[in-house]
């Protein structure tokens, strides 16, 4: 009896599948290639298309911020290379979206007609399509592991507030060593991570850095600047 080959998804703390591919600008060997920085992978269901246009549009303005952040964007779709050239020159040259327009995009964008990367990804969907790739973000360290990952459907665009939080949020915790409240923002408290038994937690509650409040042996809080958050990301 034959039995068809299972293939499961990448999940938070796996290394990063490792792939190369054809991309906008020149060939990638992923995520090798981007040792040392932050990683942002992620997938368009089609080109010139509206939704995915929008999310371009921001995407390619907001790179310089994700860079400052030593964090670099990688777009993929299940389009042709030579469909993504077109649709990235026709957004450049024609489309204005909340008051941008002639936006470039200096990052490579992934050609995948094979679906070969998005089915690695697990970025295709059936319950949305079999042949397009669902809008997905793999946030991925400098040590090649995933630490996010958020998919959305194809008729919701991203919110890319929210993408750049959690990029701050996971460098703030991993610079910092802290834990991140619920809709924790750069400059508001951050909790401190709990210690393994209530003994020592009992102990650190005697001596916290000036400024911690604990409300309980296991939940405190103490400030961080929004300025200390954000410069977790940025090269010393």
């Amino acid at each position: 009896m034959e039995y068809e080959t299972v293939r499961t998804m990448p999940r938070i703390g796996d290394k990063a599948p490792e792939f190369k591919a054809t991309t906008t600008q020149g060939s990638v060997l992923f995520p090798s290639d981007y040792s040392g920085k932050w990683v942002i992978l992620f997938s368009h269901p089609s080109d010139f298309t509206p939704v995915c246009t929008s999310e371009f549009m921001l995407f390619g303005s907001m790179a310089p911020e994700f860079e400052k952040l030593n964090c670099r964007l990688v777009g993929l779709s299940v389009g042709s290379l030579y469909s993504h050239i077109a649709w990235l020159k026709n957004i450049h040259e024609k489309v204005e979206f909340k008051g941008l327009k002639n936006v470039r995009m200096n990052f490579p964008l992934i050609d995948d007609i094979s679906m070969n990367v998005a089915r690695m990804y697990g970025m295709i969907h059936p319950g949305e399509s079999d042949t397009k790739a669902v809008r997905a973000l793999f946030f991925i360290d400098p040590k090649g592991v995933i630490r996010a990952i958020v998919y959305y459907p194809m008729a919701l665009g991203r919110n890319f507030d929210e993408m750049k939080r959690v990029l701050v949020g996971l460098q703030t915790i991993d610079r910092c060593g802290v834990a991140l409240p619920a809709d924790w923002r750069p400059g508001d408290e951050v909790m401190v991570a709990n210690p393994p038994t209530y003994e020592q937690a009992q102990e650190r509650m005697e001596h916290q850095p000036a400024g911690t409040v604990c409300s309980d042996w296991f939940f405190c809080m103490r400030p961080l600047s929004k300025e200390e958050a954000e410069k977790a990301g940025r090269r010393m």
